[in-house]
Order: structure tokens, then C-alpha cells, then sequence
């Protein structure tokens, strides 16, 4: 079975990234994901329907922030095509729920915005939070088994082509990885930036920029910036937190 990489991207995305659908990188991306999908294609996630999920839900217009993961969950029934983000039926409770998604919704805690209610997060990406992975595909229980696939020029030329045709965005870079493309953000003083240490297990104390701070009473305040700065830009803040379920504690 054959893939359309292409077909798979909005009209929209299309058009933003332009010229990068006829380079060399992109004929690559799409030969070795193919050729990936053929001799793995049971254990690849997400499901190619929704290796561009983050896309067709924030369409470009309507972006307000960007946060960029790495690669999708590896675990079975976790990826969904959006960074951070699981299915609702991941209990916050359980053990299958991210340690990074954990301290998320702990920092949300802190900062006053109240407790999520389960680790879904199509609702901000439908508010124009793009949940943007770094790579777009993996193999169940094999980490970062698709980084040198060929996702990374693809998402940096998007980065760049983003960056560029759009002022006013809030870019969350959390983690070396997601810093390291903080290069390809075009015109850096027309957007805020804003880093810190990784949300995931123990290094999101570590740092001297720390998601969380040691003894959980204080956050990097992301959240809280970036919707000030939103509105502070005349655009309307991020509802983190949807205000229609009962809350559960993290």
C-alpha cells in the first residue's frame, strides 16, 4: 500500500509550504517513509490518516501558538497526530498517562487555571495552538525510531515558512531539542519566545530554566504568558482548561 504524504496535508499547509513539496528532501521524506511503511506499516503510529492531525485541526490562519514536541507516544493507543496529546479515555490517574503531560497539567494547577480533564488537547489545538511534533511517525515501543526518517527538514522548512508569513505568534520551546529550532524561527522580534526544561519526568526541575520548580509551588508561567501576551496582541486568550466537564484532580 502506498501513501500519498501530500494528499494527506490541508490545502492551506499546502500552499505555506510551497516550493519544499517539489524539493529533493520532500520526494526523500516520502520515499523512506513509504518504504518504512511497507516493512513496519503494523507498528507504525499514528495511523497515516492522522500524521498530520495537528495540521488539519489548526488551519494556518487561526494560529496563535506554536508547541513543539518530539516524536510521537510509542506506546500502543497513545499517538494521536497532536504533540502531547492522547485519546480522553486515558484516565489522569493511570499509568499510561505521560509524565510530561502529568507536569502540563500540574503547571496548569499552579498558575491558576485549574486541573484538565483528561490529556485530549484537540481543544487548544481547535484555538489555534499548533501541537506540532518534530517527527510525525514512529514505531510502537521504539523512541525516536523515525528522527532520521526525514521529518526534520519538513518541519523546518514549515517552521521557517510559518514564522515568516505570520507576526504576533507565541512559540513554547520546552526541552534541548525543541531549542535547537529556535534557528528557524524567522523574524524572532515580531514573536515571543519563550523556553524552558522539558515537562517530562525529573528534567522538568532541571535546568536553570525549569518547567516546574523544585517543591511544585511555583511554574515557568507559560501558560499565563502566553495568554497575556495574546491579549495584550488583541486576540483572545487560550481557554487551557475547558470549563464544561467536572474537574479531576492530577
Amino acid at each position: 500500500m502506498h501513501i500519498s504524504l501530500q494528499q494527506l496535508i490541508p490545502s492551506d499547509w499546502q500552499l505555506l509550504l510551497g516550493n519544499y513539496l517539489k524539493s529533493p528532501a520532500w520526494q526523500q521524506l516520502c520515499e523512506e517513509f513509504n518504504q518504512e511503511y511497507k516493512v513496519h506499516g503494523l507498528k507504525i503510529r499514528p495511523d497515516p490518516k492522522k500524521l498530520f492531525h495537528a495540521l488539519q485541526l489548526t488551519p494556518v490562519d487561526s494560529i496563535k501558538v506554536v508547541i513543539l514536541g518530539q516524536d510521537p507516544y510509542h506506546s500502543p493507543e497513545l499517538a494521536q497526530g497532536l504533540a502531547f496529546s492522547i485519546p480522553k479515555t486515558i484516565r489522569i490517574q493511570s499509568r499510561e498517562f505521560p509524565s510530561s503531560l502529568r507536569n502540563m497539567n500540574k503547571a496548569l494547577v499552579i498558575e491558576g487555571f485549574g486541573s484538565l480533564h483528561h490529556g485530549d488537547l484537540s481543544h487548544w489545538a481547535k484555538q489555534g495552538v499548533l501541537l506540532l511534533n518534530t517527527a510525525l511517525s514512529v514505531r510502537l515501543g521504539e523512541a525516536n525510531s523515525h528522527a532520521q526518517l526525514g521529518w526534520k527538514p519538513f518541519i523546518e522548512a514549515l517552521i521557517q515558512k510559518l514564522s515568516s508569513s505570520r507576526s504576533g505568534l507565541v512559540w513554547l520551546l520546552w526541552g534541548g531539542h525543541a531549542h535547537s529550532l529556535e534557528e528557524y524561527i524567522q523574524n524572532p522580534e515580531q514573536h515571543l519566545i519563550l523556553k524552558s526544561s522539558h515537562p517530562s519526568g525529573l528534567g522538568v526541575y532541571k535546568t536553570a530554566h525549569p518547567f516546574i520548580y523544585p517543591g511544585d509551588q511555583r511554574s515557568c508561567g507559560h501558560f499565563t504568558k502566553t495568554n497575556d501576551y495574546l491579549i495584550a496582541h488583541q486576540q483572545h486568550a487560550i481557554e487551557w482548561v475547558e470549563q464544561t466537564a467536572n474537574p479531576k484532580l492530577f
